[in-house]
C-alpha cells in the first residue's frame, strides 16, 4: 500500500517538474541564441499553469507564440511534456492589457488545449486529449479494467453500471475515465457526457447554493447528462451534505439507465461513506487497477521516451523500471528529467546518469512477487492446518478462520481484483469481501489473532 503522504508528495513533485523543465529549456536556449533575440522573444513568456501532462504559457502576442513553435519545436519536445502525437503539450494564453487573461483564438497545430464540448458555459466538458484508449499501455494488472472501460464506452448504460475503478495514485484511473469520454463523444454523439472531479462537484454545489441556483445544477446532472464520469470519489468522505446530494443524483441517473463511472483510491467497502451509497457503488462492476509489472513499466517508459525523441538503452530502461514501480506518473517524470539532463549536458543515457539524475525517485527493488501459494503455506503453518483444508469447503471454526485470514492477506498483498481472487479460492468476490471485513473487524479486539497475522506476514516477506 502506498502511503497517502507519499502520493501527495509525488504529485507535488511532478507538478513542479514542468516549471523546472521550462527553466531548463530557457537555460539551454539562452546559450544558442543572441541576447537580443532571447530578450525580445523568450524572456516575456511566463508560466502560469503547470498541471499534469500540460503547461500553460502566457505570451505578449500571437507572434511570440508562433516564433516559439516555429523555431524551437524539437527543443520544446525534449524538455516539456508531449502529447500523443509527439508534439509539445502547450496551451497558450495571450496577455491582456486590462489584466484579464483569455485564451488565444488562433491555436497553433502544436498547441494542446483541453478538449471541450460545451453544452453550456457553466458545464463545459473538459477531457485531457492525451488520455485515450489508444495511448493506454496495457498489461496483466490493468487488462481487465481496460476491457471493462471499453465495454462501458461501447454500450453505455447496458453493460456494467456503475463501473467503479479503484487503485493507488498514478496508475491510470483518470486515463481510463477520460478515454471513455473521448470514445463516447466520437461514437455516440447524441449522448451528453460530463466528466468531473469530486472536488469540482463540491465546489459547483457550493457556488450554486450561494447563488440560489441549485435547481439548475440538479436539472443538468439529473436530466441533461447521459454519462457521468466522476474522478476521486474519496474526497466525498466526511462531507455528509454533499454526499447526500451526490447520492440522490447517482440514484436518479441509475434509475434512468444512464451510465456512471467512478474512480477512487480505495474500493467502495473501505470508503468512509454511508452504507447506502457504498451499496449502490457495488451494484455494478468493481475493478482494481494494479501496479504494472516490470515488462509493462518498461513499455510505458520506452513509449514516453520515444515521444520525446529520447533513446534509452534497454538495460537502462529495465534498471529504471525496476526502481520506479509504484507510480506511472513517476516514470513520465523520470523521462522528462533525463531528457533535460541529456540535452543540457549533451550526455548519453547511462545507468550512472540515471542514478545521479533520479536519485530521489529511485526506490529499493521490490521483494519477489508474493504468490497465493506462499500465502496459503504461511497461513497453514501458523494456524497448524493443511493447505488443502484452507482451499476446501469445510466450515468448522478451526478451518474457517485461517481461510478468512488467507483471503484477507491475498487481498492485501496481491494486486488482483476481488473477482480474480475469488476465482483463485473457488469462491465469489462477495465471499472474499465478507472475509476481509470479518478479519478487519476481529483484529481490532483480538490481540492473539493480530499477532498470528503479523507472524504470517513476516514469513511471507522472508
Amino acid at each position: 500500500m502506498i502511503a497517502h503522504d507519499n502520493m501527495i508528495a509525488c504529485d507535488e513533485m511532478l507538478a513542479c517538474n514542468n516549471r523546472e523543465a521550462w527553466n531548463n529549456f530557457l537555460t539551454f536556449i539562452k546559450e544558442k541564441t543572441s541576447a537580443t533575440a532571447f530578450s525580445n522573444w523568450l524572456s516575456p513568456i511566463v508560466v502560469i499553469d503547470d498541471t499534469e501532462g500540460e503547461i500553460t504559457l502566457e505570451v505578449p502576442n500571437i507572434f511570440v507564440q508562433e516564433y516559439l513553435l516555429s523555431n524551437y519545436k524539437q527543443d520544446l519536445c525534449a524538455f516539456l511534456p508531449v502529447n500523443a502525437d509527439g508534439l509539445p503539450a502547450i496551451k497558450f494564453v495571450i496577455a491582456q492589457s486590462k489584466g484579464k487573461q483569455t485564451f488565444s483564438k488562433t491555436e497553433s497545430a502544436l498547441s494542446l488545449p483541453i478538449i471541450s464540448h460545451p453544452s453550456s458555459n457553466a458545464y463545459a466538458l473538459k477531457l485531457n486529449p492525451n488520455y485515450r484508449f489508444e495511448t493506454f499501455i496495457e498489461g496483466a494488472t490493468n487488462q481487465f479494467v481496460k476491457s471493462a472501460a471499453m465495454g462501458v464506452a461501447s454500450r453505455p448504460g447496458m453493460s456494467y453500471n456503475p463501473l467503479f475503478i479503484h487503485g493507488p495514485v498514478g496508475l491510470g484511473k483518470t486515463h481510463m475515465l477520460h478515454s471513455i469520454g473521448h470514445y463516447v463523444g466520437e461514437h455516440h454523439k447524441k449522448l451528453k457526457v460530463q466528466c468531473i472531479t469530486t472536488e469540482a462537484f463540491i465546489n459547483e454545489l457550493v457556488d450554486n447554493l450561494r447563488s440560489k441556483s441549485v435547481d439548475k445544477m440538479k436539472r443538468f446532472y439529473r436530466s441533461d447528462v447521459d454519462i457521468l464520469l466522476v474522478d476521486d470519489i474519496q474526497f466525498l468522505q466526511n462531507r455528509l451534505n454533499f454526499e447526500e446530494e451526490f447520492s440522490n443524483t447517482f440514484e436518479t441517473l441509475i434509475n434512468q439507465n444512464k451510465q456512471i463511472v467512478i474512480t477512487s483510491d480505495k474500493p467502495p467497502s473501505q470508503l468512509k461513506l454511508s452504507e447506502r451509497i457504498v451499496a449502490r457503488m457495488e451494484w455494478g462492476l468493481v475493478a482494481h487497477v494494479g501496479v504494472p509489472e516490470l515488462e509493462t513499466r518498461v513499455a510505458i517508459l520506452q513509449h514516453k521516451a520515444q515521444q520525446k525523441g529520447l533513446d534509452i538503452p534497454s538495460n537502462v530502461a529495465f534498471f529504471i523500471a525496476e526502481h520506479i514501480y509504484n507510480n506511472v506518473r513517476q516514470l513520465e517524470g523520470a523521462v522528462n528529467r533525463l531528457s533535460a539532463q541529456s540535452r543540457l549536458l549533451n550526455l548519453k543515457i547511462t545507468e550512472e546518469l540515471v542514478q545521479r539524475t533520479l536519485s530521489e525517485m529511485l526506490q529499493k527493488a521490490p521483494h519477489e512477487k508474493i504468490s497465493l501459494d506462499n500465502i496459503l503455506k504461511c497461513v497453514a503453518t501458523v494456524f497448524q492446518v493443511r493447505v488443502s483444508d484452507i482451499k476446501g469447503s469445510a466450515r468448522t471454526k478451526d478451518i474457517a478462520l485461517p481461510r478468512h485470514v488467507a483471503m484477507y492477506l491475498a487481498w492485501k498483498w496481491i494486486n488482483e481484483s476481488l473477482q480474480m481472487l475469488g476465482a483463485s479460492f473457488g469462491k465469489t468476490h462477495s465471499t472474499i469481501l465478507h472475509a476481509c471485513k470479518n478479519i478487519e473487524k476481529k483484529i481490532e479486539g483480538d490481540e492473539t489473532l493480530r499477532k498470528q497475522i503479523q507472524m504470517v506476514e513476516r514469513n511471507i516477506r522472508h
